[in-house]
């Protein structure tokens, strides 16, 4: 009778331990050694890598990198693939030197009144047709050796990101109709200064395949003489220009898997995430720097999140949970989102086997007592994110700074887009002040300047957090109403 109760005393105390968030002993994540997470981040982050810019050798270095990691962990490549890195097709654009597109009386100038998107060096005269928004409906007449010109966007397209993907397509088919030159009126409720020095100016972006497409052009139609004068008061129109240099761009997203325990589950996937490029050195950081420290070393910004993935790896590896795991470091987070966006729409694994994205991506840490969670409380996991980090003396903080609109400026959203629940775990803070500005896309964001026991603490909470989910009973998914609630269903089939 005593040994009875001695043991369901025993049971009660360890399971009120569990039930309060803390971690077993036994567990890799108590385990995992202070001194393995800060040779990570003086590797990543060191003045070798050269700020980990996407496309430059610093990053490539990265990446394999992450890639031997895994390798030395025993993680497997994705199904039907042999090697960790996924490429990713990048293209770098130079600005165009020079540049003039002429009607009536009118010259504009390049990067001023218009931007060229694409074009090789041209040098045309031809008529002018306006074609509406430029969509297959809207062509009514032969546009063979023409300039067509058409108003941006669609009539409800609202973002960035699907005036963009229209204009990619609205160029697909002037180039198929013939056209000589694609003229759009960009009239998106985005300031003209920023459009034009953005998309005007040199940039790496993931290659649409439109290389040898109609030369194609935004004239800042939010000036009204400028639209007057393309839809109808000139007839025809001259374009010169010494084009755009455009060259292929190396750079590689990193995969990995650890397949689930359990029978069943294990063909459910919990998706762990982080990138590891930063935005490089020199004038190209876009920063203040110095002759002494020209580096952008992007400790915070991501090698802190790559660091607590890297962790997850390996602790997860050690002691595979039910569900299978995917890992992916992204890169081209800073130029765009372009990694985390090239894998949703290129899957190595079927998104619909994927059930939940813990990624981990922030600005830096100015509170060391919690993790801030972007989109806690928007799906069913939230109990399993607090006990992560309660495990190891850590508070959650959820959503700081909404007026920023984070959760949907970080690489959780190129998933959770596709319907996939997916929370970013981020070092401490609660809101953007002077202790984040200090290092944010700062050169004084090195190795020296981390806590390194505070990334210890954070790395095993997000470990653990993801072991917790992995091994979640119930299946992850978004609260009831949530706007990305719709696309889970098309995604999930309910």
């Amino acid at each position: 009778m005593r040994s009875i109760v001695q043991k369901t005393a025993i049971a009660f105390v360890l399971a009120s331990q569990f039930a309060i968030g803390q971690a077993p002993k036994k567990l890799p994540e108590t385990q995992h050694p202070r001194a393995e997470v800060e040779m990570h981040m003086r590797f990543l982050a060191s003045d070798e890598l050269q700020g980990r810019r996407t496309g430059e050798q610093g990053n490539l270095v990265a990446s394999r990198y992450i890639a031997e990691q895994f390798r030395v962990l025993g993680i497997k490549p994705a199904p039907g693939q042999t090697d960790y890195l996924q490429l990713v097709p990048f293209v770098n654009q130079k600005s165009a030197k020079e540049g003039v597109l002429i009607a009536n009386n009118d010259t504009l100038r390049v990067n001023k009144e218009f931007v060229i998107l694409g074009s090789g060096a041209a040098n045309l005269t031809a008529d002018i047709v306006f074609v509406g928004y430029g969509l297959a409906d809207d062509y009514k007449t032969d546009v063979k050796g023409k300039i067509v010109v058409a108003q941006i966007g669609t009539s409800e397209s609202k973002t960035p990101q699907e005036l963009f993907t229209a204009s990619n397509e609205k160029r697909k088919l002037a180039t198929q109709k013939g056209a000589a030159l694609l003229i759009e009126l960009f009239t998106a409720q985005i300031p003209w200064s920023f459009a034009s020095r953005y998309f005007g100016g040199e940039k790496t972006s993931i290659d649409n395949g439109l290389g040898d497409a109609v030369a194609h052009v935004w004239v800042n139609g939010q000036q009204k003489k400028y639209a007057d004068l393309f839809k109808s008061g000139a007839t025809q129109a001259t374009f010169k220009t010494t084009g755009r240099e455009q060259t292929a761009v190396k750079s590689h997203n990193v995969v990995g898997v650890i397949e689930g325990t359990d029978p069943v589950l294990k063909n459910e996937y919990v998706v762990v995430t982080a990138h590891f490029d930063h935005v490089g050195m020199g004038k190209k950081g876009g920063n203040t720097y110095t002759a002494a420290d020209s580096i952008f070393n992007g400790a915070r910004d991501n090698a802190f999140g790559t660091v607590a993935m890297l962790t997850a790896a390996k602790t997860l590896s050690l002691k595979p949970t039910k569900r299978s795991v995917l890992l992916i470091a992204y890169t081209g987070e800073e130029i765009g989102l372009l990694g985390s966006k090239y894998y949703a729409d290129h899957p190595l694994v079927p998104l619909n086997q994927c059930v939940f994205n813990l990624n981990s991506d922030g600005a830096g840490y100015a509170d060391k007592t919690l993790v801030s969670v972007i989109g806690l409380d928007r799906t069913n996991c939230k109990a399993e994110i607090e006990a992560g980090c309660k495990a190891f003396g850590l508070g959650v903080f959820g959503d700081p700074s909404p007026e920023q609109g984070l959760f949907d400026r970080s690489d959780n959203v190129s998933l959770a887009a596709k319907g996939i629940p997916a929370p970013d775990f981020a070092p401490g803070f609660k809101s953007f002040d002077g202790e984040i500005a200090k290092y944010y896309h700062q050169a004084a964001d090195n190795p020296d300047s981390v806590d390194f026991d505070y990334l210890l603490k954070f790395c095993q909470s997000f470990a653990y957090t993801a072991r917790l989910i992995g091994n979640k009973p119930v299946k992850p998914y978004w609260i009831a109403g949530d706007k990305y609630e719709p696309a889970a269903k098309a995604l999930y089939g309910k």
